[in-house]
């Protein structure tokens, strides 16, 4: 799940916390599916038709569609086309047992990114997961910079004052959040549907605990909390915050 404590391989990674969109009406392959990705910590959204499909996108932004074509009330390749009609630009991965050439071709041809046949291997999904990200990250969003913070979304890395930083992926989803919003405040209801899957158990305290964590590795007067609010990013403090002691040699 994304946020809880990673293991450093997980931490030098620096992925993003995204929010996924799983379009699956097979109960037992869409929770596998879930259950995968939320291990390897991304914000995932389940819903089982393409209808409620559209509707999601129209909701919320989302980061990546995973998408079966035999759906209910509306088929993945109706999905895809309506979704790029809307101009709706998420990138979109194709999961069908259709696995004919041609299958793949109108797949692609109406606006999929990718297209993974069933049967498939987790690490492969996760894998081709990981590169869609990857490339829209660096396609559509350009590097934050305040003061001495600086947020890679391309590569997804933060370094403050010149040095990396290892951060938990919703850690790092939070701090892009608060430099997106140039020091307006964000609440913490709006952070927390940031964070979390529609249906994950959240703690009341949840967001709290991020920011305190965020504060330990940057310096507490960066994030201000605006009582009865939620958050905010103090560019000014960034500007002035002492760089952290080195390490001894």
């Amino acid at each position: 799940m994304c946020g809880r404590s990673l293991p450093s391989s997980e931490q030098t990674s620096r992925l993003h916390c995204m929010r996924i969109l799983l379009v699956e009406d097979d109960l037992s392959l869409g929770e596998g599916i879930r259950t995968a990705l939320r291990r390897a910590a991304y914000a995932v959204d389940w819903v089982h038709d393409g209808v409620s499909a559209l509707m999601a996108l129209q909701e919320q932004t989302m980061d990546l569609v995973i998408l079966d074509l035999g759906l209910p009330r509306m088929d993945g390749i109706g999905v895809i086309r309506t979704a790029r009609a809307r101009a709706v630009d998420t990138p979109i991965l194709v999961l069908s047992a259709r696995e004919r050439a041609a299958d793949r071709a109108l797949g692609l041809d109406v606006g999929a990114d990718d297209y993974l046949g069933k049967p498939f291997d987790t690490n492969e999904l996760l894998a081709r997961t990981r590169a869609l990200l990857r490339r829209s990250a660096g396609r559509t969003q350009p590097a934050l910079q305040a003061g001495a913070l600086r947020l890679d979304p391309a590569g997804m890395s933060v370094r403050w004052h010149g040095r990396d930083l290892d951060l938990t992926r919703r850690e790092f989803a939070l701090l892009w959040l608060l430099m997106e919003q140039r020091g307006r405040p964000i609440g913490r209801e709006r952070i927390q549907q940031h964070l979390y899957g529609w249906d994950e158990d959240v703690a009341s305290n949840a967001v709290d605990v991020h920011v305190h964590q965020l504060r330990r590795k940057l310096s507490a007067a960066v994030i201000r909390t605006i009582r009865g609010i939620g958050y905010a990013l103090d560019e000014q403090a960034a500007q002035a915050a002492a760089a952290p002691p080195q390490a001894p040699q």
